[in-house]
């Protein structure tokens, strides 16, 4: 994608790579630049200083606020959310309630990161965040020890730890988020927007590029928990983008860059150094005052004795999210077979690259386009031979094998097993299928499954409903797969058998748009599912499989879009 002219959001702006990333941006005219930050002081540094270095062809803006909940909380800190009630089930709810219906357009439209994108309307948006750390560091071992505790107290403080333990659920966040960031990313042609080009992630191996054996950790043990969370987490996100780089048809280019060193620096200087952005207080324990060794093993407390107004004030490397290291603690990070580092101008140059449409080599998601293993000659081979065993074996018992829910989703039995009705009362042919009124064709159907015991059950016991053509019968087992007639009911409606007609329309006038296309060559320009390969003409039968198989990939829009 050209860059010059363009509007190019940066997520993350604010810190040590975005800021790179912004002056590489730079020096490709960008029309707008926007700098997206967690707090509104660090965006608007990151803009003023951005802003001076930017010529008259760009403008540089900021915005800030946490882009993983809704907008009207993005200013709250976690600790603050948690905190609150309201907030915190406002924020589960956000998380965990299925994204359907009306409900799945007000998860969308709340969020912070629709609000960024659907107000600034980028063509790329490069995202430094580090979200594995913003979500893996939450710790849910130690709360699941506290949530363990208050089972042991009092109901009020026992639904407080509930509810603040799911808060800290590591999937639920990665995945909400990757919901959200598929819709926002989507053109809305309708509002005059052609949506974002590119999207670049910058990610994270979690340790630095380090095996198991790396030696920083968070805690006793070696690695730490949480630490091996951060990874997990940040294997789960670039799976999760590498899904999305293979979603048709209207998405941008997703890539992503993942350091695996340590990112260093951003500023050396002498002063305070700071912990949660708060001076370190200085503290003395004199000889005389010395405490018991057995001390050692209880939490913190009121310990030692306060320096009053003296705060740690020394030689410091600002290494940007990692903090503020000393120089024997760079010296040994970035020492030879340890983490080394890498510099946020090299991760910088390689994004503007992507963006541009370089082939870096750095691009995880091609990487992983590359490596993975897909469908193989051999198999297709073989499918055939599977197939025809199936059919003799289904023969020789006197069955018919159409569905077991096992597979799922519900809708897929509901499918074969309304597709399967209308080969059985058509004769197995379209065209009679064609000729029925939606009345007739739903009386025929109500009629097989009136008389047709074994049929009747297999539906009902795997957990597929029958609605009957009145609409105000149903026919159930013990087990319901789903809620509604779309979603895995059988439904005999005359409505619905117009829909399953008007689909048999939409297949027959597409294939044969394509067979006159291709004239009397039969050649390999498309791929004719539904004609007879003897023959060269559309099939009349009904093939229960390719049906539904049509229907996720043209109605559902689920078609795969690497072979």
């Amino acid at each position: 994608m050209e860059v010059q002219g363009r509007t190019i959001l940066v997520l993350g702006g604010g810190g040590m790579v975005g800021k790179a990333v912004c002056r590489r941006l730079l020096k490709e005219k960008p029309a707008h630049l926007v700098i997206a930050s967690i707090d509104r002081e660090s965006a608007e540094r990151a803009q003023r200083l951005i802003a001076r270095e930017a010529g008259e062809e760009t403008r540089v803006s900021a915005c800030w606020g946490n882009i993983f909940v809704r907008r009207e909380f993005k200013d709250m800190r976690w600790p603050e959310i948690l905190a609150d009630p309201d907030v915190r089930r406002a924020v589960l709810a956000d998380l965990l309630d299925p994204m359907v219906g009306e409900r799945r357009r007000e998860i969308i439209e709340s969020s912070t990161l629709y609000h960024f994108v659907h107000t600034y309307r980028p063509h790329a948006i490069v995202d430094c965040i580090n979200t594995a750390t913003a979500f893996a560091y939450q710790d849910i071992y130690r709360s699941a020890r506290e949530l363990l505790a208050a089972m042991e107290d009092d109901p009020v403080r026992h639904r407080e730890a509930v509810e603040q333990h799911l808060c800290k659920l590591y999937i639920p966040h990665v995945v909400r988020h990757m919901q959200i960031l598929h819709e926002v990313l989507s053109p809305e042609p309708e509002r005059g927007w052609a949506g974002v080009k590119v999207y670049v992630k910058v990610g994270t191996s979690g340790t630095g590029g380090m095996g198991l054996n790396i030696p920083y950790t968070h805690g006793e043990e070696k690695p730490s928990s949480v630490l091996l969370s951060k990874t997990a987490v940040a294997g789960a996100h670039s799976l999760l983008l590498f899904l999305l780089a293979r979603t048709p048809p209207d998405l941008p280019a997703i890539k992503e860059i993942k350091p695996t060193a340590a990112i260093g620096w951003a500023e050396i200087g002498y002063g305070p150094i700071k912990r949660g952005g708060r001076p370190i207080q200085l503290y003395d324990c004199p000889p005389d005052q010395a405490y018991p060794p057995e001390i050692a093993s209880q939490p913190d407390g009121d310990f030692g004795v306060p320096l009053e107004g003296r705060y740690l004030e020394n030689v410091y490397i600002d290494t940007g999210e990692n903090g503020l290291f000393a120089l024997g603690e760079f010296r040994t990070i970035t020492s030879l077979n340890q983490m080394e580092f890498v510099t946020p101008e090299e991760i910088a140059k390689y994004i503007v690259l992507e963006i541009k449409g370089g082939n870096t080599g750095f691009d995880v998601i091609s990487a992983l386009d590359q490596a993975v293993l897909g469908p193989t000659y051999r198999a297709g081979i073989l499918r055939e031979g599977a197939l025809q065993r199936m059919k003799h074996l289904e023969q020789a018992h006197g069955v018919r094998s159409v569905a077991f829910e096992l597979l799922g989703p519900p809708r897929l039995s509901k499918l074969l097993y309304e597709a399967y009705l209308l080969q059985r009362v058509s004769g197995d042919s379209m065209t009679q299928v064609l000729a029925m009124s939606p009345t007739d064709l739903a009386a025929a159907c109500e009629e097989e499954i009136a008389g047709n015991q074994d049929l009747r059950v297999n539906i009902i016991s795997i957990g597929i409903p029958i609605l009957l053509s009145d609409g105000s019968r149903l026919l159930r087992g013990p087990q319901c797969k789903a809620d509604n007639a779309e979603d895995g009911w059988v439904d005999l409606r005359p409505e619905n058998m117009a829909r399953w007609q008007n689909r048999l329309r939409q297949i027959r006038a597409h294939t044969e748009a394509e067979l006159a296309a291709d004239g009397e060559m039969y050649s390999s320009r498309f791929y004719r599912v539904f004609v007879d390969p003897a023959t060269g003409r559309v099939q009349d039968r009904i093939r229960i499989g390719d049906l539904a198989g049509w229907i996720f990939t043209y109605e559902e829009k689920g078609e795969r879009m690497k072979s």
